[in-house]
């Protein structure tokens, strides 16, 4: 049950970001914004249950999680500010995140 929980909310994690991208390419940063932070920001951890979460994971996958949530609403703030190319950068900061986490871990 908690594999399926987690694996549903990283399957939502890349969602969200693809969201995130197709607004970025339509110039709607607001909308880039609103979705990365409710979606995969600080703000989101209670609504995918990150505390209930984590005591299941190991450390390294708790701190990538954390650093991925992180910049996700470091990326908000930048694309509040309404300038695509430093939005577009900040981006790499979530899927850096990602990336880092999928490389050391599976859920078996």
């Amino acid at each position: 049950m908690m594999q399926e929980h987690m694996m549903s909310n990283m399957r939502d994690h890349l969602a969200a970001i693809n969201e995130i991208l197709v607004y970025l390419g339509d110039g709607e940063l607001d909308k880039a914004a609103e979705t990365a932070e409710y979606r995969l920001g600080m703000s989101s951890l209670e609504s995918h249950g990150a505390s209930h979460m984590a005591r299941f994971m190991p450390e390294g996958m708790r701190q990538a999680g954390t650093a991925m949530h992180r910049a996700a609403s470091r990326f908000a703030l930048k694309a509040q500010e309404g300038e695509v190319l430093p939005a577009y950068k900040a981006i790499s900061e979530i899927t850096s995140a990602c990336v880092a986490c999928h490389s050391g871990y599976r859920v078996k």
